[in-house]
């Protein structure tokens, strides 16, 4: 094989390899049969790297180049993480991916090199939720229930809880004072979920407003590719979806049928990696054998 796969994600960090005649995602190296000597650069003849944080098409170009600069293969590709989310859970380059893990995300493609993307970096380019958005609503709504501003809500008593603090005020000064790291925000996000499960209309809103999001970024996405009357993969993956919480899960495939009747939903949690190694082997127009490989080495 001449083709190398790289991915990362906010859920794995990783970034791997394969050496000429190796399976795809092995490290460089430690290929079975790597001749002695076969860790040394270039590794393939073609890089596909899908990553985190790629989020615009200058970012792209600018890490191309990048690890064009490291000599690991003569040509570099360079996509966002979410391109590789959906190039796993298909068979061929078709179909839309929606990420939900810290943040939001969507992307689509067509086999004829046809995408349809969004610039994914946060309110300011129009996002909403994902796993860190979710776990400010649960804070600004319990805050709100506390002081009178807002309705009552659980999550006004589960999100000090989870702390281990008596009350909201006390959480507020202590994410403010820097006691609770705000990195630990992120945690509200399960809370969210359980309190919604337990029927909290508030809560509940919230997981519906998410629901609404990410079926509003796949219908737009397969609009644009002009894929609304053809029966087409639906891909969802990140953290948050991948945990499949019953309420958001149902309310996307609800509002999937009304919006976008053929698309196929399904949760996708394969390793980003295996999808960068699957969009290699497209550009270089690998024989069939070379994707079972890949697909055998991430099973």
């Amino acid at each position: 094989m001449t083709g190398a796969g790289f991915g990362s994600g906010a859920t794995t960090g990783a970034a791997l390899g394969a050496a000429p005649g190796a399976v795809p995602g092995a490290a460089p190296g430690s290929a079975p049969g790597a001749a002695p000597g076969a860790g040394d650069p270039p590794y393939a003849s073609f890089v596909s790297a899908c990553l985190a944080n790629a989020d615009l098409p200058v970012e792209e170009r600018d890490l191309a180049a990048a690890i064009g600069a490291r000599g690991w293969g003569p040509a570099v590709e360079v996509r966002n993480d979410t391109f590789a989310i959906l190039r796993a859970g298909v068979d061929e380059p078709r179909g839309v991916a929606v990420v939900c893990g810290a943040g939001i995300n969507c992307v689509g493609m067509t086999p004829d090199g046809r995408t349809a993307r969004f610039p994914a970096i946060g309110r300011i380019s129009g996002d909403w939720g994902g796993g860190g958005g979710l776990a400010d609503e649960a804070l600004w709504h319990a805050a709100r229930a506390e002081d009178g501003r807002g309705g009552r809500t659980e999550l006004m008593r589960a999100v000090p809880a989870h702390f281990g603090l008596p009350t909201m005020y006390a959480v507020i000064e202590a994410l403010h004072l820097g006691r609770i790291p705000a990195d630990r925000k992120h945690e509200l996000t399960p809370v969210l979920f359980a309190t919604a499960a337990a029927g909290d209309p508030v809560a509940r809103s919230v997981v519906e407003r998410q629901a609404e999001e990410v079926v509003s970024l796949a219908a737009v996405a397969l609009g644009r590719l002009g894929l609304l009357d053809e029966e087409t993969p639906v891909l969802l993956g990140g953290s948050v979806l991948a945990a499949r919480h019953q309420q958001l899960d149902d309310r996307i495939r609800q509002l999937l049928a009304d919006r976008a009747p053929k698309a196929v939903p399904r949760v996708v949690s394969a390793a980003p990696v295996l999808g960068a190694a699957l969009l290699g082997l497209d550009r270089i127009a690998a024989p069939a054998e070379s994707y079972a490989r890949v697909r055998e080495q991430y099973a």
